[in-house]
């Protein structure tokens, strides 16, 4: 559970088949243009979260406010997904995505609230040393968020998808960034 300026926020287990539906809707808005999935079936999300489902170096999780589903998170090994052969990763590195999905009703600060309770999810594993991510370089939107969590951007990389701009986030720097003595 995270507790943000825009609420509470607990995590859930993505069902692929019972969130199916949900999912499609978002990475399918052009809002999620970033998640590349402009064009997937309800099939193709359903096959895309089963996988995730089946990897252990990658999770998909659901953030709930007030129960109801809000957003989406996932993270994975970068050892074994996503960034492998891109960078050297470290102990205690983790790779991290969140979406918010669209709405008709937008709440300020909702977005840095998500990325304020997916970093603080993910740091309460004392395992979690360093949160990395990768977004499109065209993301500035992503990229400002990130800075407000903590996140430094290191270098632009190309993935087989995308050109992404590599950052970190410790933990003192997230702690940091939200005024929190560590």
């Amino acid at each position: 559970m995270s507790t943000t300026a825009t609420g509470t926020f607990t995590f859930r287990p993505l069902d692929p088949l019972k969130d199916a539906g949900l999912l499609h809707r978002w990475v399918t808005h052009p809002k999620a243009a970033f998640w590349m999935l402009q064009d997937a079936s309800l099939v193709d999300v359903e096959r895309a979260y089963m996988e995730i489902a089946a990897d252990e170096h990658h999770h998909a999780l659901l953030g709930l406010q007030a129960g109801e589903p809000a957003f989406l998170m996932e993270y994975y090994d970068p050892v074994h997904r996503e960034l492998v052969g891109l960078y050297e990763p470290q102990p205690g590195d983790i790779g991290m995505h969140f979406l918010t999905p669209p709405t008709d009703h937008p709440v300020r600060g909702f977005t840095r609230s998500v990325i304020t309770a997916v970093m603080a999810h993910l740091f309460e594993d004392p395992a979690v040393k360093r949160v990395v991510v990768e977004p499109d370089v065209a993301n500035k939107a992503v990229h400002a968020l990130n800075e407000a969590v903590g996140f430094v951007p290191e270098r632009e990389i190309q993935k087989p998808e995308k050109r992404a701009l590599l950052s970190f986030c410790t933990r003192d720097q997230f702690f940091a960034a939200r005024g929190v003595a560590v």
